[in-house]
């Protein structure tokens, strides 16, 4: 064993030497190119280049280390810091495989093979040492496996260049992961590192940040460029002031130490005036934080074929959400199920078709609908256009055909001016009216809630009950491992690409006793690993829209809790090989639960009245008609 340990010390002086003659070489040398006013870009380049081989280093120093040594821990440690300096830019370069290297410890289909990759990546590493129950064989597998995904993270980094895009960019996607990925624990589900990784992931902000734009900054803005620092020096120090992961206060954290710094990185962005935001993303990339009722960008989240919908349009959209004349029976209309005074769900464990007959599947609210990558309870329409299609033709609910106009509704002279207004013409087609609703449901947005205005510092009207109920949400309860702050929904950050589907093992009935036997996302590939698979929803409103879960099972969000608390399905006995819940309980007292519950309620906002939308508008009579 002593080879093991002079080689680890000789790569240790190494890489230190290395990272030593390279930072002291950079620092303070970035400057304007001569005559061009351009950002040499090259330091900062380097400093993630560097780092992601250093990551692949001190991994390939673990394969030399039995998994049980004492030592792997730490050599571990120091491979996920480097990755984590690293990561803004090798993530930003290729999604998918930064992803993958640094994702959940669950097995992956793939679309093309249909075949099932078993884990991998540092966080499956992590399981495997922190938990010790991998085959020895399989751990060096997951180990050498994870170094190909940062060398082809790496080789990406080498081979493109850093310019003032990709930079802001990547830097706006490294702050988003830190207050939803890193202080929530997704990232380190068993290490529970995410508070030393935040320090080191703002510290590499700072320094990439000196190694590029700083000068320019400071010759434009002397007083931004000291703000800028001083917030992440005082980020920092409160979590080495406060390193408990359970109690750590995530509220007074992004309220008073994240919020600066986004704020602070905006004007910085702005003061460089190197880059113009593009409208590609799906950021609001002027939004001074993460919790702005404009933080998001819709049209990122819509179809290309419907964005930028104009007023007409949308006002269009309203009036046939509440059209029962769409409906091949014309008695079913969106409004239906989605009924505004019912913060636009409908109260009921399952709707009626439009034969009178249950529905399979609980109605989910359409507020912040837009902001989802996956719609239906089992996934299977990718956006707002598809999903609404799916309801014309089911045969029990709307039964009209997608490509015939339902002319009937032309009946009202009024109708045809306002779809010649919307779209110039009426081309004889049912997608001009899926169009217009949805653009309609787009507008139904609802980001100003109690919640968002304590987060943002406008108010001060949070409980300490509250308060513990968001730390516990983002910490000890792990709700934020799947229902990703700020939307609360499954579309997961930074970059919002996919959706979050998760076998939690909901029961048949409130009784507990009987695993419900709808299987959810199993209709997309027939596998088992996806047996009782469906969407995670969004938990803004939820105190409005009980009943809870795929099947409407649960009346009460303490019985949700409970649920939870328990170890979902696996932990009421259920047999469940494939269960995705990060935990096999919560010990959560009852007092945390009801902190969770009061927290919950502070995500209430109905209030997405504009000039298109009225709660008003209907009647509960008129959606019974």
């Amino acid at each position: 064993m002593k080879h093991i340990v002079f080689a680890l010390v000789i790569v240790h002086i190494a890489l230190s030497f290395i990272s030593c003659r390279i930072d002291g070489s950079l620092k303070g040398t970035t400057v304007e190119k001569e005559n061009h006013g351009e950002i040499d870009w090259n330091p900062a380049h380097g400093f993630y280049q560097r780092n992601m081989n250093v990551a692949i280093v001190w991994l390939d120093s673990l394969t030399k280390l039995p998994m049980h040594d004492e030592r792997a821990k730490e050599v571990f440690s120091k491979a996920r810091m480097a990755f984590k300096r690293a990561e803004p830019f090798g993530a930003y370069l290729n999604p998918e495989i930064g992803h993958r290297a640094n994702g959940p410890a669950l097995p992956v289909l793939t679309d093309d093979s249909q075949r099932i990759l078993q884990p991998v990546g540092l966080q499956k590493i992590e399981e495997s040492l922190f938990e010790g129950e991998t085959p020895e064989s399989q751990y060096r597998k997951e180990i050498n496996v994870t170094i190909g995904l940062l060398k082809n993270l790496r080789s990406n980094i080498e081979k493109r260049e850093l310019t003032a895009q990709r930079f802001f960019v990547a830097t706006h996607q490294q702050l988003m992961r830190i207050i939803s990925l890193g202080i929530s624990g997704f990232d380190t589900p068993v290490s529970l590192w995410g508070l030393e990784e935040t320090i080191v992931s703002l510290e590499a902000l700072e320094e990439v940040y000196s190694l590029s734009i700083k000068n320019r900054v400071q010759e434009r803005d002397k007083n931004l460029d000291g703000t800028f620092q001083k917030s992440i020096a005082d980020a920092i120090r409160y979590i080495r002031a406060n390193t408990d992961f359970e109690t750590f206060d995530r509220f007074t954290f992004i309220r008073d130490h994240m919020n600066p710094i986004t704020r602070n990185w905006v004007q910085i962005r702005k003061t460089a005036a190197i880059w113009q935001p593009l409208n590609d993303r799906p950021f609001n990339f002027d939004a001074p934080t993460f919790f702005e009722t404009d933080a998001f960008n819709l049209d990122f989240f819509t179809p290309p074929v419907n964005q930028n919908p104009s007023d007409e349009k949308i006002a269009l959209g309203k009036r046939l959400f509440f059209d029962p004349k769409l409906s091949e029976n014309g008695k079913m209309a969106c409004v239906t199920c989605h009924n505004p005074n019912k913060a636009w769900a409908d109260g009921m464990t399952l709707n009626l078709d439009k034969d009178g007959n249950p529905l399979q599947r609980n109605t989910p609210t359409l507020i912040n609908a837009a902001f989802q990558q996956a719609f239906f309870w089992d996934g299977r329409s990718p956006n707002l256009l598809d999903q609404i299609t799916s309801v014309f033709t089911n045969e029990k609910e709307f039964a009209s055909s997608v490509h015939q106009f339902d002319t009937e509704i032309l009946q009202d002279s009024s109708y045809v001016l306002e779809f010649k207004k919307a779209f110039g013409r009426i081309t004889g087609r049912n997608t001009q009216i899926i169009k217009a609703i949805s653009s309609y449901i787009s507008t139904l947005n609802g980001l100003n809630s109690k919640f968002d205005k304590n987060i943002r510092g406008e108010e001060d009207t949070f409980t300490e009950e509250e308060k513990l109920g968001f730390n516990l949400y983002m910490g000890k309860a792990l709700c934020a491992t799947c229902h990703f702050i700020p939307l609360t929904n499954g579309t997961v950050p930074p970059f919002f690409n996919d959706h979050e589907k998760e076998v939690i093992g909901v029961p048949e009935t409130a009784a507990n006793q009987e695993l419900d036997d709808d299987w959810g996302f199993y209709w997309r590939f027939e596998m088992d690993l996806h047996k009782g698979m469906f969407k995670t929803p969004t938990v803004r409103n939820s105190e409005l829209t009980a009943p809870y879960m795929h099947n409407g099972v649960y009346s009460t969000l303490e019985e949700v809790m409970d649920f939870y608390n328990k170890g979902g399905g696996g932990g009421l006995g259920f047999d469940l090989p494939y269960q995705t819940l990060p935990f096999d309980n919560l010990q959560l007292t009852k007092d945390e639960e009801k902190a969770l519950v009061a927290f919950m309620k502070t995500l209430t906002d109905t209030d997405v009245e504009n000039e298109y939308s009225d709660e008003g508008a209907v009647t509960d009579s008129e959606v019974s008609k």
